[in-house]
């Protein structure tokens, strides 16, 4: 392995070795944190504790790339952070916001789903509602294999991604 110790002689050098990496790195742990529902104050806290594990190891030349030691680090934080918190959500009033009249209407959804296309529907269908595996998939649809399968599945989730997007469309377009 060919490993670097990272060397800092003064508080000078150790202020400017942390002020590139929050330059180089933060974005990008900013970006996953919000993308993750988090808040830029959590991305800091988030930060400048993978910061701190970072640079122990980085003293002890045990790191060869930088950004992704840091990013794994502040993906498992995020993740742990983010278990610890789901675990003491205290349910009293959980149900406050749900409308018990409020029932998904499947001829809207069907609808909606509908402007993927007939394969996508047809594919769709066979993978959540009949729950044929992939490979079943694979050889009724004519793919080349199952990698092929979840690709184009994936695709046509894409679409209906897109076209929510696009649309701005929110779970009351969906309810009676």
């Amino acid at each position: 392995m060919n490993e670097q110790r990272i060397i800092v002689k003064t508080t000078e050098d150790r202020e400017k070795l942390f002020i590139m990496l929050y330059k180089n790195v933060f974005p990008a742990v900013a970006g996953y944190v919000s993308k993750m529902g988090g808040t830029f104050d959590e991305a800091k806290d988030i930060f400048q504790d993978a910061l701190v594990a970072w640079y122990e190891k980085a003293v002890a030349g045990e790191i060869n790339d930088e950004k992704a030691y840091l990013m794994g680090i502040a993906k498992h934080l995020w993740l742990k952070k983010h278990k610890d918190n789901c675990k003491y959500t205290p349910l009293d009033g959980f149900d406050a916001g749900f409308d018990d009249e409020a029932q998904v209407s499947g001829g809207k959804l069907l609808n909606f789903l509908q402007t993927t296309g007939k394969r996508c529907m047809d594919l769709l269908r066979s993978f959540y509602y009949d729950q044929l595996p992939l490979a079943d998939i694979a050889e009724t649809f004519g793919f080349s294999g199952v990698r092929s399968a979840t690709v184009q599945k994936y695709k046509c989730l894409e679409k209906v991604r897109e076209t929510v997007k696009e649309k701005a469309l929110t779970y009351e377009d969906f309810v009676d």
